[in-house]
């Protein structure tokens, strides 16, 4: 039986989850790729891969996806790697450069503006180089690892998930481990959503989060004790109902602006066997 093609994010904030994949614990029933969260959620919707770790956005888009449960990429307070970048104050930001590789905070930043910030902007897609992006625009949305090592004392900064997070009072998901319902009906059913949870949680032990530290550490330029504060302090890596209650109420913003379509109901897959939880 061919193996699950798992499509994954090239960013500090998923080691912890991919650490049975990456440290050779699960066989030869996964192939990992490495790709940005907007393609992450284009492979799915093409076939290319079969589970990923999709941007919370891409499920109000992408077809017949069941959601791993337990895990995600979520905050509960300031997240430090998504941010909007500007060089004058946020009330003067008329222009906005938006990074590609995002989806969800592209939506995000658009329900901050439409809802409590002031209206309408004019945004433009374009690579996570915030000198570019600051060229043409008033502000940049960067993401992920550019985001974290920006030196963010030379510019006005808002961090979004704190800004979420103040302003509704609810956690904010960034993204989740989602797998087609074709590759399901396709293969053999190993228990996923145990496999991915407990590489999680081998993931977040403290022995393996210093060796991630280490690993990482000089690939962003940032001290082991950052990044190990960054996995800590600012990832909340559990998709709990605190968690779904603010993304629930995040779609429903992000429709209502018209930043991304209806979010379908919520199907999770269970232990061993598909279950539908709305």
């Amino acid at each position: 039986m061919k193996p699950f093609r798992i499509s994954a994010i090239s960013y500090l904030n998923t080691a912890p989850l991919l650490w049975d994949f990456e440290h050779g614990n699960r066989g030869s029933d996964f192939e990992l790729s490495y790709t940005i969260p907007s393609l992450c959620a284009a492979s799915l919707e093409d076939g290319s891969a079969d589970i990923g770790i999709i941007p919370a956005a891409a499920y109000t888009s992408v077809p017949d996806l069941f959601i791993l449960p337990d895990v995600a990429i979520a905050a509960r307070q300031a997240v430090r790697s998504i941010l909007l970048v500007s060089r004058v104050p946020r009330d003067e930001i008329r222009t906005v450069a938006l990074d590609r590789s995002s989806l969800t905070s592209v939506a995000l930043v658009k329900v901050l503006f439409a809802r409590w910030w002031g209206g309408e902007r004019v945004y433009e897609t374009m690579p996570p180089d915030i000198q570019a992006m600051l060229q043409g625009h008033d502000a940049g949305l960067l993401i992920g690892d550019p985001a974290l090592q920006l030196d963010r004392s030379r510019y006005y900064s808002y961090d979004l998930a704190e800004e979420w997070i103040r302003l509704t009072g609810k956690p904010f998901v960034f993204a989740f481990w989602a797998v087609r319902q074709a590759s399901l009906a396709e293969k053999s059913q190993p228990d996923l959503a145990t496999i991915f949870r407990q590489s999680r949680d081998h993931g977040l032990l403290p022995r393996n989060l210093r060796r991630i530290a280490q690993d990482w550490a000089p690939r962003l330029a940032l001290s082991a004790a950052e990044i190990q504060s960054y996995l800590k302090e600012n990832i909340h890596y559990v998709l709990d109902s605190p968690s779904l209650d603010g993304m629930n109420l995040f779609y429903r913003y992000a429709m209502e602006c018209g930043a991304l379509p209806r979010a379908p109901e919520f199907r999770f897959l269970e232990p061993t066997k598909v279950t539908l939880v709305s």
